[in-house]
């Protein structure tokens, strides 16, 4: 993903509930979730093994053995959980020419359901860790165990609950591909936003032809460090504040306030920003950035210090439980 430098601070919305139904094609009156005992149902633990599964293969980087197993492993672990799974295949060209396979996998539970909340993450590894401190590193590729499994892991732990579980409306869990080949900052070449997130940008364009829509999106990127910070960012105010409000407020009640920060961040060229353009679906980004302005990331980013051993279940933990709270009865 890249960053842009905000260039105006608009003031916090105010706070709003959002409409939130049964797991039917009935469309409820908006409700605010109330607490219960899901709030526990989240196992930091089962998302903690999800990341090292995932780091298992090697790095995910797309047109390599390790990319191809893992995208097969994460079809089949939704499956296991009862999803119905479609795999999105294809060929998109790299900032440099490279032609990139790309697999995306989305997970759909109640598919039958008219109201949906769609959960996104990249599960893809980048390819250089150019921003290693070590100059011998920086053509080498990123583990990605924050930059990419941590976020694809809360989702996986969420289908596994829903398998036992009744949300309150459909989800759909889309693992995009390809979204962190990107030019590195050494490049020569022009550098353009629509050279991240390829994977996503083809599944919007997919998803704009065929007509699907949710009432909300939410990507989570980079959320399993220990010292993560999660500012609203600057496009998730822009396209969808309600579901900013909504999800800050229920982090509040849970008392995670300091993890989720209520004040504006900064603007992120992420996969939410193809969500929003191309498909027309509001979505946000749960997104670790360690000032509220500036270009600062976990400390980890694109390098190859992004391991396991940095990942905190505390940290996977509390962003599940914020979204089961919001997403079961």
């Amino acid at each position: 993903m890249m960053t842009e430098l905000k260039t105006s601070i608009l003031s916090l919305a105010c706070l709003a509930c959002f409409a939130l139904g049964a797991c039917s094609n009935r469309r409820p009156a908006p409700a605010a979730p109330s607490l219960s005992v899901t709030e526990t149902a989240f196992s930091a633990d089962s998302a903690y093994s999800y990341v090292a599964r995932q780091l298992a293969f090697g790095p995910r980087v797309p047109n390599t053995g390790a990319h191809d197993s893992c995208a097969a492993w994460i079809a089949e672990e939704l499956k296991r959980h009862g999803a119905r799974v479609e795999i999105q295949e294809g060929t998109v060209r790299a900032y440099d020419g490279t032609e990139l396979k790309y697999r995306n996998v989305t997970g759909s539970i109640c598919p039958e359901a008219k109201n949906r909340v769609l959960l996104m993450a990249h599960w893809d590894s980048r390819h250089v860790a150019d921003n290693d401190p070590k100059r011998e590193n920086r053509t080498l590729p990123v583990p990605a165990a924050n930059d990419g499994a941590s976020g694809a892991a809360v989702l996986l732990e969420i289908a596994r609950i829903a398998s036992t579980a009744t949300p309150r409306m459909g989800i759909d869990l889309l693992f995009a591909d390809a979204e962190d080949y990107g030019a590195p900052d050494t490049w020569g070449g022009k550098h353009r936003e629509e050279d991240w997130a390829l994977g996503t940008q083809a599944w919007a364009r997919q998803a704009a032809a065929r007509g699907y829509t949710a009432d909300y999106g939410i990507l989570l990127d980079m959320v399993g460090a220990s010292d993560a910070t999660f500012f609203r960012e600057y496009f998730s105010e822009r396209f969808a504040p309600q579901t900013t409000d909504l999800i800050w407020s229920i982090a509040q009640e849970l008392g995670y306030s300091s993890l989720f920060v209520n004040d504006e961040g900064p603007a992120i060229t992420d996969d939410h920003v193809f969500v929003n353009r191309i498909a027309r679906i509001p979505t946000i980004d749960i997104i670790d950035t360690r000032q509220q302005y500036g270009q600062t990331f976990y400390p980890y980013w694109h390098t190859r210090d992004d391991t396991l051993d940095k990942i905190s279940k505390e940290t996977l933990g509390k962003v599940g439980n914020v979204l089961t709270t919001l997403l079961f009865k």
